[in-house]
């Protein structure tokens, strides 16, 4: 085999070498016969085969050429080429995707194309300092694009590598998801660095206390006691999240029913309750309606939204009311609602928010760890499911989930 390649490799050569040497004996033979001296005909012979050379290869370079855009105009970032004038010689598609206007095009300037300063002055800088420059920024709205508001773009641009040309190219990557991503692990060790330094400071207080003043032994276990439920607490909510949030784990699927996961979170909310003038009111399908989930997790979503109603109401008369309905489809809503307070438009948004508590919330009272909503929303999520939370202060608030028709039916299979 290798010798038949040898073979073939030779025969092209030999093929491409007479070919050559036809074409040189021509142009020869033509400037001679013009009257021409040998030494100018050798040279006019040289030229002709340079010509003949790159018209030859200007077809390949033309399809490499349509071949590399067509790479670039298939790539998440945004490329342009510009310049030693900043003018641009070539733009990808995704360019305009990313920056939210028309196609850029070819032959203009930069910065009448773009009309972003941050992004000049970077290819400005590659330029000038003939290195690499990376920078990241945080767009702003235009009127063009006023959904641009908040994301964030990571800007590289470099010269090209002949510095003969002055040119420069530019990359653009929409990093939104990441940086977000980034903003709410700092958010999250801030937070919970605070919440475990509080009570561990109070803890610390009251020991030095009883060290000072025995006789103050029940008060300090008392308030010790609490703080130290509420570290304990807190430890387990942040294990909730981080397990809801790691793929690799799976949810125990199980057929329970939804109705009586919710006697349970109320039987196990008893302390909380009794002796106060709260009612429950659960309303279910008459057949036993049941869902298929994790039930640790269906215990967890249903202890929150309950507790949290009855903590965020202390007065009497709170009426919570659980209901589940089905529709023909099989798709399943659940709603935990009460006539309590309420929560204010201004908190709203951030109900679901990890340590959110609202302004109300910032005093010596112990009001939880801040985090049983945002559980709740990351396990209705894990199941395939969709939470929205409504409130109307002093009438009603409302947490309503949707669950797909793969989690929920009103009779078990095979019954």
């Amino acid at each position: 085999m290798t010798v038949f390649l040898c073979t073939i490799i030779i025969f092209v050569l030999v093929l491409w070498w007479r070919e050559k040497r036809n074409h040189e004996v021509w142009v020869t033979k033509l400037v001679t016969a013009l009257g021409l001296k040998h030494v100018e005909a050798h040279l006019i012979a040289e030229t002709a085969e340079s010509a003949r050379v790159a018209a030859d290869q200007l077809p390949r370079e033309r399809g490499l050429h349509s071949f590399f855009e067509a790479i670039l105009n298939e790539i998440r970032q945004g490329v342009v080429i510009v310049d030693a004038d900043m003018r641009i010689l070539f733009a990808n598609r995704p360019l305009a995707v990313l920056l939210q206007r028309p196609p850029v095009n070819a032959g203009r300037s930069l910065i009448e194309e773009l009309r972003d300063h941050q992004l000049i002055e970077l290819v400005q800088l590659a330029i000038s300092g003939r290195e690499r420059v990376t920078r990241q920024v945080q767009m702003l709205a235009t009127a063009a694009a006023a959904n641009l508001s908040g994301r964030h773009f990571m800007i590289e641009a470099a010269p090209l590598s002949d510095p003969r040309v002055g040119a420069a190219w530019l990359m653009v990557q929409d990093i939104t998801e990441a940086a977000l991503t980034e903003q709410i692990r700092r958010d999250f060790i801030a937070n919970a660095s605070h919440e475990l330094r509080t009570p561990l400071t109070i803890i610390n207080g009251y020991i030095e206390t009883l060290r000072e003043s025995p006789a103050l032994l029940d008060r300090c276990l008392e308030t010790m006691e609490k703080h130290g439920k509420r570290l304990a607490r807190l430890t387990e909510d942040m294990l909730s999240i981080s397990r809801l949030e790691d793929a690799s784990i799976p949810l125990n699927y199980e057929i329970f029913e939804v109705k009586q996961c919710v006697q349970d979170a109320i039987d196990h909310l008893a302390p909380m309750h009794e002796g106060r003038d709260t009612r429950f009111q659960l309303d279910f399908p008459p057949k036993n309606a049941f869902i298929t989930g994790d039930r640790f997790y269906w215990d967890q979503i249903f202890t929150n939204l309950i507790e949290n109603a009855l903590k965020e109401n202390p007065q009497s008369g709170l009426v919570v009311s659980v209901s589940g309905h089905w529709n023909a489809d099989g798709q399943c809503t659940l709603r935990v609602s009460d006539n309590g307070t309420g929560i204010s438009a201004h908190d709203l948004p951030f109900v679901f928010k990890r340590f959110f508590r609202g302004d109300k919330h910032h005093s010596s009272a112990v009001k939880g760890t801040g985090l049983g909503l945002s559980i709740v929303k990351r396990a209705v999520e894990a199941h395939g499911g969709t939470i929205t939370a409504s409130s109307r202060p002093g009438i009603e608030t409302v947490f309503a989930m949707v669950l797909p028709t793969s989690c929920s039916f009103q009779s078990i299979p095979g019954v």
